[in-house]
This record gives C-alpha cells, sequence and structure tokens, in this order.
C-alpha cells in the first residue's frame, strides 16, 4: 500500500508558516505532489531540512515566484524524469515524472487560462500535448496522474454551473478535453468511488468568503490508468485542511 499526498500549496513558502507540517506528520505519505510552489531550492532550505527524510525533486519556473512543482518521495524510483520535453510548458515548470517500477506517478500543474485569449490558447495546446504524452506513458506501463487541472469536469464538479459555464476552468472545450481523457483509459478516483457526491469542491476563491459558504469548484485530482482502477483503496479531499486556497488529496492506492 502507497500512500500519496497532493496539494496546490500556491506558495510553499508561505504555506510552510500555516500547518503544513503538522498535516504531513499526521497524514505521514510516501510521496508528496506539490504544485504551485512559487520558489526554487535554494529560497527553501529551512523547508527542506525540516522535512529531510524525504528524497526531492523540483521543477521550478524560469519565471521567479511563478507556477513550479514539486515531488518529495521515500520511496526508490528507477528513474525521475523533470518536465514533458516540451520547452514552452517546461519553462514553466509544469510536470515531473517518477518511474516507480509498477507504474508511473506524474506531478502536474495545468496552466491557468484566465488571464488572456493568448493564455486560453496556450492552455488548449498543452491539453492536446499533454494527453499525447499521458498516453505514450501508458503504453509502458500504468500511470498514477495528480495536480491541479484548471478545470472542473462536470457540472457536478462546481458550485454554479449555469452561471459560470464558458468561465476559463468550465469552458466546452476545457471540457470537451476532460471527457477525450477519459475516453483514453484514465479513471477519475474520486467519482470512481463516489459518483454522485455533489458539493465536494477542492478550490475555492479567496473573495467573497467563498470557502466558508462552500462556493468551490473541484479543479484537483488523482486520475489513473483504467487497468488498476481496483487497486484504489481511498480517495479524500481534506476539505477542513487551510494554507492554500486549495485542499490536499490523498490517495491511497495497492500497488
Amino acid at each position: 500500500m502507497i500512500k500519496i499526498i497532493s496539494w496546490n500549496v500556491n506558495g510553499i513558502r508561505a504555506c510552510s508558516k500555516k500547518g503544513f507540517a503538522d498535516f504531513i506528520a499526521k497524514e505521514r505519505p510516501q510521496i508528496i505532489c506539490l504544485q504551485e510552489t512559487k520558489a526554487v531550492e535554494e529560497q527553501c532550505l529551512e523547508i527542506i531540512e525540516a522535512h529531510s527524510s524525504y528524497k526531492q525533486t523540483w521543477h521550478s519556473a524560469e519565471k521567479p515566484g511563478y507556477s513550479g512543482v514539486l515531488t518529495w518521495h521515500q520511496t526508490n524510483p528507477i528513474e525521475v524524469l523533470i518536465g514533458s520535453g516540451e520547452k514552452k510548458y517546461d519553462r514553466e515548470g509544469r510536470v515531473i515524472v517518477l518511474d516507480q517500477g509498477p507504474f508511473y506517478l506524474v506531478n502536474l500543474y495545468f496552466p491557468n487560462g484566465a488571464a488572456s485569449d493568448d493564455r486560453h490558447f496556450f492552455k488548449m495546446r498543452f491539453l492536446k500535448d499533454i494527453l499525447k504524452f499521458f498516453k505514450d506513458l501508458d503504453k509502458k506501463k500504468p500511470v498514477i496522474m495528480t495536480g491541479d487541472f484548471n478545470i472542473a469536469h462536470k457540472p457536478i464538479d462546481i458550485h454554479d454551473p449555469i452561471r459560470l459555464d464558458g468561465t476559463s476552468g468550465f469552458k466546452p472545450e476545457e471540457r470537451e478535453w476532460m471527457d477525450q481523457f477519459v475516453a483514453s483509459g484514465f479513471v477519475d478516483t474520486y467519482r470512481h468511488l463516489y459518483p454522485t457526491a455533489k458539493d465536494e469542491y477542492s478550490w475555492w476563491s479567496y473573495r467573497q468568503g467563498s470557502r466558508q459558504r462552500n462556493k468551490g469548484w473541484r479543479i484537483d485530482y488523482f486520475f489513473v490508468s483504467d487497468r488498476i482502477k481496483e487497486k484504489i483503496k481511498s480517495i479524500k479531499m481534506h476539505q477542513q485542511v487551510m494554507g492554500s486556497d486549495h485542499c490536499p488529496l490523498s490517495l491511497e492506492v495497492d500497488l
């Protein structure tokens, strides 16, 4: 059994001051996948020392204080891959892959398309290319993919699907990509175990007391290759854990 935590920390330095270490100590995962770290390794030496039982792989963005993914692990992967191989994405620090032997683990931070039309088009290109990346990995061995996808898939995954229809993160073309992703043989672990659960979200805007009123979006996921879906033992969104505008997720899988 392996336990994996995934969390968009919206700045690891800020989150580390808001109960991050206590949460990790309580959950005791073998692997931690963090997104939107907004830092480089040299800025986080105290955090690294505090979690020295984990080996650490950083993929920071070239732009300071922006994006970035980080994977901590107590496992012994066969290989660690940093980036997707596409420079236009990799310069933003969006992908880390651990080859764990029986499976690949992919830690991901998808682009946010809200800033401009250019960023939306960038996001759609990323979606097209990353699906091919997933399929190529899946041909070799099963894949576990986790992180902030910046897309709410179905109306059940967003608090006001009618008003927010067409908003970045809930555009028809983004949701159609999610349909293609699932049709390609990948399973949303939360919906696999809880197909009809309502009002279950992983991100809330900081504005207007959204979290207190549970006006959220489910945009953080664990997906797995269809052929290992029965190996999923639990999936949880830790919605009471603060420290970020996203809550952490935990997956237990028997691999």
